[in-house]
């Protein structure tokens, strides 16, 4: 047997997960809702902080499932779809504060995402850009030159959404985490070159 306070304790986590909505009231309750699009995203951000898994496993689960999403992208994106990646790809500037860079950029790669229409994946990534984000030295996009090559590659993965060219659009999107991943590598060993050892 369990105390009303201990229900009422998971109860409260059930609602906060977006799980189960609380009425109160004569006609009130607890009813078991239908998940919302975050939810997985939540679930798997979870799972990153709980379990603190490398930043490594983290670039080498976007690996897996970028360039999938990309592919997918240029199977069923729709004119919506499109209209997100150029808002996006119209946002990224060379110049401007790097967190404007930043927002732009992610905002950017899960459009691609949203474009695969698929939930799971589209969920996978929110987690993983929040996370890689939040514990990358983003200092390489300081430099003019990596955010020149990074607009490049955005707008060369988006061509092969918009034609529709699968084969192309995973390719891109590979190469260009590729990319990106030395230049954060660069920026981390000089970090570690530059800072005295006590």
């Amino acid at each position: 047997r369990m105390s009303r306070t201990t229900v009422r304790e998971a109860l409260r986590i059930l609602e906060v997960q977006g799980l189960v909505r609380i009425r109160t009231g004569r006609s009130g309750g607890a009813f078991v809702q239908r998940p919302g699009g975050d939810s997985v995203a939540d679930s798997v951000s979870l799972l990153i902080r709980g379990r603190q898994i490398r930043l490594a496993a983290l670039f080498e689960a976007r690996e897996g499932i970028e360039p999938a999403c990309a592919r997918l992208a240029a199977k069923y994106r729709t004119e919506a779809d499109l209209a997100r990646l150029a808002a996006a790809n119209a946002a990224i500037s060379v110049d401007g504060p790097l967190e404007d860079f930043l927002q732009a950029n992610v905002d950017w790669h899960l459009a691609v995402a949203e474009a695969s229409h698929n939930e799971l994946l589209t969920g996978f990534m929110l987690a993983l850009s929040r996370a890689i984000y939040a514990a990358t030295d983003n200092r390489a996009f300081v430099d003019a030159e990596v955010r020149q090559a990074t607009i490049r590659a955005h707008a060369r993965v988006t061509e092969a959404i918009e034609a529709r060219d699968a084969d192309a659009a995973l390719r891109r999107m590979t190469r260009h985490l590729h990319t990106y991943a030395e230049a954060i590598s660069e920026v981390e060993d000089r970090t570690a070159i530059e800072v005295p050892e006590d």
